[in-house]
């Protein structure tokens, strides 16, 4: 009997039981998560520190994302912000951690980089670009973010 007649025979549900799984076993399971964007240019934008949106920011080692941006505060209490497109493949996956005096941190290929946005590692086993660091100014509670 041929696959066509036996899949006929068994009826669409029966069909989609055997088959489902063989359709899923054809994604890419091991790529990365995010997207693929470009680093943001021509930032500037405000928060409000008082606001829900800023509440992260009022612990030493707290992080929001906004317009592609990472805004911190880092381990010392200083507001610093950087890209969230990672200067290795452009993937929007940067956050900030909490290790080694506050870092940040690309999870798709494990980049990291200084508060400046110097490279800490190299990917790949080339050489890492910078991470783009914007400027922060207080004033009151609104913080601004700007090139």
């Amino acid at each position: 009997m041929e696959r066509k007649e036996f899949l006929r025979s068994l009826g669409a549900g029966a069909a989609f039981a055997l088959l489902f799984p063989c359709t899923q076993g054809c994604s890419k399971d091991d790529e990365p998560a995010g997207n693929i964007k470009d680093v943001p240019t021509g930032v500037d934008f405000t928060v409000d520190l008082t606001s829900s949106e800023a509440s992260n920011l009022n612990t030493n080692g707290g992080y929001i994302l906004k317009n592609d941006v990472v805004v911190a505060r880092n381990l010392q209490g200083e507001l610093i912000a950087a890209s969230q497109i990672c200067s290795h493949q452009g993937y929007d996956q940067v956050t900030f951690l909490n290790q080694d005096g506050g870092i940040f941190y690309c999870d798709v290929h494990g980049s990291r980089f200084e508060q400046d946005g110097s490279p800490l590692n190299q990917v790949d086993g080339n050489p890492a670009k910078p991470l783009k660091v914007y400027n922060t100014e207080l004033t009151g509670d609104i913080l601004r973010v700007f090139e």
